[in-house]
């Protein structure tokens, strides 16, 4: 397949022995009632496979609603799918899977939903500390709070459970170039993704709507860590395009979002991008 036939929104690649998986959001009915997810494989980011279900919700009680923003993370051996579904109270969550193999097939992993209970939340991305400590990084929806926020938990080791309560780390409303809205009108966060510069500057990627426009975003932690505070900086780009994440490909750092954001017509988009010392910018 050719990335243009592929309908997938939030996409996200891991890369394993040399073998790229982009994995995605069915883009069907906007990810709601798909009841799973796919992924596909390539050596080039040219040239992929036809889709392969890694992922069953309803063998599981998790197609409730929705199946959104799966990613996939390689942990002590092991690979672990965070992924966003709708609890048996109604509202949306994070829940971790594993499996042995990136092709899948996985199975849940977490006690249930890592993100609290009555929150509703999406988009959960793993952040492995300096000390090799993990945290899960995620949006606490503007649709139960109005002013949406990104949202960061300690996690346990094995990743079953998170440990503590969650720390707020911006809210949709604070960036500078964000235009200010009537009281009651939504700020909304989604797609966080951690990731660290070769200067090793730690930036948190994300996206929201910047005059009506769906856009990616970036922040800066002031201290290089989860715990600093994020400083917001020039988006990245705010051209109908986000969900974002950054990954390697031929020593090249690469940006692939899903574009352009309408219902039917997505498409999994990849810019080589250039880190400079206070933003990052697309360079093709």
């Amino acid at each position: 397949m050719n990335i243009s036939e592929i309908n997938i929104r939030d996409p996200f690649v891991l890369e394993n022995a040399g073998v790229y998986y982009l994995y995605g959001t069915r883009a069907e009915s906007f990810g709601k009632g798909v009841n799973g997810f796919d992924v596909y494989t390539s050596l080039d980011l040219k040239e992929w496979s036809a889709p392969h279900e890694c992922f069953r919700a309803d063998k599981f009680g998790l197609n409730r609603e929705v199946c959104w923003a799966p990613e996939v993370h390689k942990y002590n051996g092991s690979f672990y799918m965070l992924a966003t579904f709708t609890k048996e109270n109604g509202l949306r969550g994070t829940y971790i899977l594993k499996s042995q193999s990136p092709l899948g097939p996985f199975y849940p992993h977490s006690n249930g939903a890592v993100t609290p209970y009555e929150w509703e939340c999406l988009d959960g991305t793993l952040y492995i500390d300096k000390n090799g400590l993990p945290y899960l990084v995620f949006c606490h929806e503007h649709t139960q709070i109005t002013d949406g926020t990104v949202c960061c938990v300690r996690l346990s080791e094995d990743l079953k459970n998170a440990v503590g309560e969650p720390v707020c780390l911006f809210s949709g409303s604070s960036p500078y170039y964000i235009e200010k809205k009537p009281a009651g009108e939504h700020y909304i966060t989604d797609g966080p993704f951690m990731h660290r510069t070769e200067s090793g500057t730690l930036l948190l990627i994300w996206s929201t709507f910047i005059n009506h426009t769906y856009a990616q975003c970036a922040a800066r932690s002031d201290n290089g860590e989860i715990d600093g505070v994020f400083e917001h900086i020039e988006p990245i780009m705010a051209d109908d395009g986000g969900h974002g994440m950054i990954f390697e490909f031929n020593n090249e750092k690469i940006l692939t979002y899903h574009s352009p954001n309408k219902s039917g017509f997505e498409r999994p988009v990849f810019k080589r991008i250039t880190e400079l010392a206070d933003k990052i910018i697309i360079s093709q």
